[in-house]
């Protein structure tokens, strides 16, 4: 055993390690991603580990591992469950032979972007257990119990981290590198009545198995302990109920209470790390020994609701404090300010003002625009897009531009101000196509990622092929599934060429799926992409042009720089258009002239091709 620091996705693939995984496959989504760019760089002996092309099938891998009697991990963020919910819910109803763990990790407070998910509602939905840790320390426990409790179920497991819990850092005792796992026998059991669906009796059968492993599942947790009650001395007290990292912050806010009279002996605590199903036993005793119950819980109050129900059952007049009847939010994270005034409020304390200074992290924090990077390819997409758009004599709330995930979307920001919209990935072919079925004359331009692209807007663009749909796709490619921290996706050249792996490449792909009007262009040529964008916008059906140049960020780490760029003084007017046009964050402003900053600059020369003045040189050097 060795005692280093790790982070919640760290202890989580450490975890899955010691606990004898087979294959790990999963989707790049913050903040799930470390977990398994973790064990790709660790490169396991006898261990499967990869980025699957999306969620869905990422699930699909690890129970397809799981029928054959291994133990298999997957990954995602909240709204990858999404995609893979379609095929997980089929799988719990089949359950399975090896340990099957699914990793979830939900973003409260929307630090990473998308909808403020609880994914707990899917465990719900699933009838499958979820287990959810507190702390790296925790982590790294669950994710081998985990593990067991699917091996003695025969269901797949939820695994949930929040953000605070997933990219948090602790010391912790964990074995580094743990055996590889056990050569176990490849299991192949022939069963139509367990694997398919085909027929009422079957799927029927399957549900009643199901909510019978959900069952069991409450009695393997009770007896693995993972959920820890401590009961007052005096009954009669407030009992409190934390799910997940909110029992740190409870915690923390120990010392605080104090100072307003509250003894943390005399309050109950029952630490939830098995949220779903709910440890009705424990639930129980609370109810005898306490007279009113604070719940906390991140943003649904599911845990909340199945209180209630609970009361009701069993005659508990108690008052239940949390978001229906309480102080707290279905909207954003907890931290220690939240707790402190959710006990106080079920005790009936008003908090003095200092006490609660220094609670909150809010308003601490420098405000600063978001905006592609120094050199990012996808900069000088939107500008020839823009550019464009005034050629064709349209005003730009007259065109509109759909966005999608990733890097791609921060073309809705200054100074581009060019995307309308995002919804979820692959969505913007879809909505484009939604929009000209409506009936808009004008024309529609669908904007994505390449790594998005071979995610989910593959089915949407064979769509618009087969209706003929009157629009315009810009594939933005740099490469790599870049927002998420640089991982491969089937188009990645570098990757491929270093793994060996066969590349799918979009120059070839998107003509093979019936594209007639295929562009190329290099976004660094602001002139030629311009031109491209106004001859395709222009066309009938349905126009594609890949925008390609490699993420500047992942060039520069190999030491790649294009071209020189250098601001000549004299003739420099500081008129800002270079800056403003640009948003670059390489350019600031000098005393005499715009100043360019050579450890940001990767010479991709937008800003030479905007300057007015043309006080920007530039110099080709590769």
């Amino acid at each position: 055993m060795q005692r280093k620091i790790v982070s919640g996705n760290e202890a989580l693939a450490l975890g899955a390690l010691r606990a004898g995984v087979k294959v790990v496959a999963g989707y790049p989504g913050t903040p799930s991603s470390e977990a398994v760019a973790f064990l790709l760089a660790k490169k396991p002996e006898g261990v499967h580990v990869e980025w699957s092309a999306n969620e869905k099938v990422a699930l699909e891998i690890a129970a397809g591992a799981a029928w054959a009697g291994q133990r298999s991990l997957t990954t995602m963020k909240m709204s990858g469950l999404n995609v893979a919910y379609d095929s997980l819910i089929s799988i719990a109803y089949s359950g399975v032979n090896g340990g099957m763990v699914v990793y979830v990790a939900d973003d409260p407070g929307v630090s990473a972007g998308m909808a403020e998910q609880d994914s707990r509602g899917f465990a719900l939905m699933a009838d499958l257990p979820m287990l959810e840790p507190a702390t790296p320390a925790e982590t790294y426990r669950l994710s081998q119990a985990a593990f067991e409790l699917s091996q003695r179920t025969g269901s797949p497991v939820f695994l949930r981290l929040v953000t605070a819990v997933a990219h948090s850092h602790a010391a912790l005792e964990v074995e580094e590198d743990p055996p590889p796992p056990p050569e176990l026998p490849i299991l192949l059991e022939r069963d139509i009545q367990r694997y398919t669906k085909a027929g009422a009796a079957i799927c029927m059968a399957q549900h009643r198995d199901l909510i019978a492993r959900l069952e069991k599942a409450e009695e393997v947790i009770g007896e693995m302990g993972l959920n820890q009650l401590t009961l007052a001395q005096e009954a009669g007290g407030l009992g409190i109920i934390a799910c997940g990292a909110t029992a740190v912050y409870l915690e923390e806010g120990f010392e605080r209470l104090a100072k307003l009279g509250v003894s943390p002996e005399s309050l109950s605590v029952l630490r939830l790390s098995s949220v779903h199903p709910l440890p009705r036993q424990e639930v129980a005793r609370l109810f005898a020994h306490c007279s009113a119950l604070l719940v906390l819980e991140e943003l649904e109050p599911l845990v909340e609701r199945e209180l209630i129900v609970e009361a009701r059952r069993l005659g508990y007049a108690g008052r239940i404090v949390g978001k229906l009847d309480g102080p707290f939010s279905r909207i954003g994270e907890y931290g220690l300010r939240e707790v402190v005034e959710g006990v106080a409020a079920a005790v009936g304390l008003s908090l003095p003002k200092d006490l609660l200074r220094g609670l909150a992290a809010e308003g601490q924090a420098a405000a600063r625009p978001i905006t592609v990077c120094a050199g990012c390819p996808h900069r000088g997409t939107y500008l020839a897009l823009n550019r464009a758009i005034r050629l064709l004599k349209f005003k730009k709330d007259e065109v509109m531009v759909t966005g999608d995930i990733g890097c791609t979307i921060l073309g809705m920001n200054p100074p581009f101000h060019t995307v309308w919209n995002e919804v979820s990935m692959g969505a913007s072919l879809g909505i484009a196509q939604g929009y000209l079925a409506a009936g808009l004359k004008t024309p529609v331009i669908a904007t994505i990622g390449d790594s998005t692209f071979f995610h989910a807007g593959l089915p949407a663009l064979i769509n618009a092929v087969q209706h003929q749909a009157p629009l315009t796709l810009i594939i933005l490619d740099n490469g790599w599934t870049a927002m998420t921290g640089m991982q491969v996706n089937p188009g990645t050249a570098e990757a491929f060429q270093r793994e060996g792996w066969q590349r799918l490449d979009l120059a070839a792909l998107v003509p093979a799926m019936g594209v007639q009007q295929f562009f190329q262009v290099d976004p660094y040529d602001l002139k030629t992409t311009t031109e491209t964008m106004v001859q395709a916008i222009a066309l009938p059906g349905v126009k594609v042009i890949l925008a390609r140049r490699e993420c500047s960020i992942q060039s520069k780490r190999r030491g790649l720089r294009f071209r020189r760029v250098r601001v000549l003084e004299e003739k420099c007017t500081l008129c800002k258009l270079c800056i403003t046009t640009t948003g670059c964050p390489a350019l600031s402003i000098g005393e005499k002239a715009v100043v360019i900053d050579p450890a940001v600059c990767v010479g991709c020369s937008l800003c030479a091709q905007v300057c007015p003045a043309k006080a920007i040189e530039k110099e080709e050097i590769g």
